[in-house]
């Protein structure tokens, strides 16, 4: 049996962390009681062959009740002018889902919201007990990209817009990848 080594407190690491930029997405899922929804900051690309992303929810939060059983997420990118939408869904209490929040049902019944950067929708492939978090691993399925423009970002505790960057250069590798969605 091994023990593990002694580790900084929460209070410290979240201090530490910070000053790191993280981007905003919306975690979503189609449950027996209807859609579910979060805004996480813990979305990460895993590979690009096979195309696998990941995220983690704590085990005390109650959407991860909520969506432990599905197997198919839906993850939005949010653009810079969707701070409201990061808030709302980061609320507990209300109905995420209701108006003024637009969504529709993408592939697979995945509850999808409207004007996002970009949208991928997965399979859970992996999951992993860590710490008190769950870490699910997801096969991409469907990506749509939606219009390019500044990231919604969280840093030192707030949410911020990203400086657009210009678009890629026609012949540039960047462009020819986007051509390929």
């Amino acid at each position: 049996m091994t023990t593990a080594a002694p580790t900084v407190g929460a209070r410290q690491l979240r201090t530490a962390l910070r000053g790191h930029a993280s981007g905003v997405a919306v975690l979503t899922a189609a449950t027996p009681s209807g859609p579910a929804g979060v805004t996480i900051t813990s979305f990460t690309s895993v590979s690009a062959e096979p195309a696998l992303v990941s995220f983690a929810l704590a085990e005390t939060s109650s959407t991860w009740a909520k969506i432990k059983d599905c197997q198919r997420f839906g993850i939005q990118l949010l653009g810079a002018a969707q701070r409201d939408l990061a808030e709302r869904f980061a609320a507990v209490g209300v109905d995420r889902f209701a108006p003024p929040t637009r969504w529709h049902t993408g592939p697979h019944g995945v509850p999808l919201l409207d004007d996002c950067a970009a949208w991928l929708v997965g399979t859970r492939h992996h999951q992993l007990k860590l710490g008190d978090h769950e870490l699910i691993v997801c096969l991409v399925e469907h990506v749509r990209i939606g219009s390019p423009g500044a990231s919604l970002v969280h840093l030192h505790g707030a949410l911020h817009a990203t400086p657009s960057a210009p678009p890629p250069a026609p012949g540039s590798p960047e462009s020819a990848e986007s051509a390929e969605r």
